[in-house]
């Protein structure tokens, strides 16, 4: 018999858990496909390694963007292999519980169980993410006390006031961790005529990439392909300009999570001023981040110790448990959808 699956289909990384066994696949949403025969070559991380390095006839890419699916047919191959992966066959078809950013139009949100149920699934669910995260952060949902989970992935950051099981108030914008990677992208190639790719940007975000002044950061050094004569050509950049570069990006996200915070009812935002506000997400490990937050909104913020995998482990809860839990996502969904008229 199939065991039932709970997958976080992420921007930037696709992780999957597996009905007793935990989370299975943990890998980048990236897929190497031969133009000429649809032939797919390689996923995850040895797709990831392609991006920028294929031959012409190759193409490496991310078919999500923004949270949303931009190939169709691209991401089904995807969900294929990794239900192929995760031990689904044509005689074992499982239900799919499926994390999406809250975001997505209801047409997105058809495009993503139809590309899951065509690529094997018995049944495909949707979850917003934010809720999923709560679940995987441990908070008290079904109390009546105020959790705000502030969700940074690679294409969207949500930030969402949870009580009593239900959404009292969703703020989300298509900006996220790609977005921090196409400004640095931006600014090399404008302050020092280089031109970078996705994977560099990614990296020197990691290194020295910050939210707010931080001690303990170095200068880079960054090689690349100079704008005017071609030739390879290497600089050095150091935290402070790419803090500033990435400035713009990071205060959108602060400027969401204000909003959210504006939002809520007096009697929530006291249990934020206790309790905290719980950051999970990807561009959560941004240095600084929590940080800046937090003295921006002057509410405390917790970094979840589960940053990445609070999604997954959050849906995998709900597989585990899901005859528990059928009544709370029925309310869930029901206020979701008063909420968006």
């Amino acid at each position: 018999m199939a065991k039932d699956l709970a997958i976080d289909l992420g921007t930037a990384n696709t992780l999957v858990y597996r009905k007793g066994d935990g989370i299975v696949i943990n890998e980048p949403s990236v897929i190497a496909v031969n133009r000429s025969t649809g032939e797919v070559l390689a996923t995850g991380e040895e797709a990831w390694r392609m991006i920028g390095k294929t031959p012409g006839y190759i193409v490496a890419v991310r078919p999500l963007r923004g949270g949303a699916i931009t190939d169709f047919e691209v991401t089904e191959k995807m969900i294929r292999l990794l239900l192929q992966r995760a031990g689904v066959s044509r005689f074992s078809r499982p239900k799919v519980l499926i994390c999406v950013p809250s975001a997505i139009t209801e047409v997105e949100r058809r495009a993503v169980t139809d590309a899951t149920r065509r690529a094997g699934a018995a049944d495909a669910q949707l979850l917003e993410q934010p809720m999923a995260a709560a679940i995987g952060a441990d908070l008290p949902i079904n109390e009546p006390v105020g959790n705000l989970v502030i969700d940074i992935g690679g294409g969207t950051t949500e930030t969402a006031v949870i009580s009593l099981g239900g959404i009292v108030h969703i703020e989300a914008i298509r900006v996220g961790s790609f977005d921090i990677d196409s400004e640095i992208q931006a600014y090399v190639r404008r302050s020092h005529g280089i031109a970078i790719g996705e994977r560099t940007a990614e990296h020197i975000k990691k290194a020295i990439g910050s939210a707010m002044p931080m001690p303990g950061l170095q200068d880079a050094e960054v090689r690349g392909r100079d704008l005017v004569s071609g030739l390879p050509k290497t600089v050095v950049l150091t935290a402070i300009e790419i803090r500033d570069a990435i400035n713009p990006v990071v205060t959108q996200m602060i400027d969401s999570v204000k909003r959210c915070l504006g939002a809520a009812p007096p009697e929530l935002a006291q249990d934020f001023l206790k309790r905290g506000m719980y950051l999970v997400g990807g561009g959560a490990l941004l240095t600084g981040m929590g940080e800046r937050i937090s003295f921006e909104t002057q509410v405390p913020v917790v970094l979840s110790n589960d940053a990445l995998e609070a999604v997954v482990l959050g849906a995998g809860h709900c597989v585990e448990n899901f005859s528990e839990l059928r009544s709370l996502f029925m309310d869930y969904r029901r206020d979701l959808n008063e909420s968006r008229d």
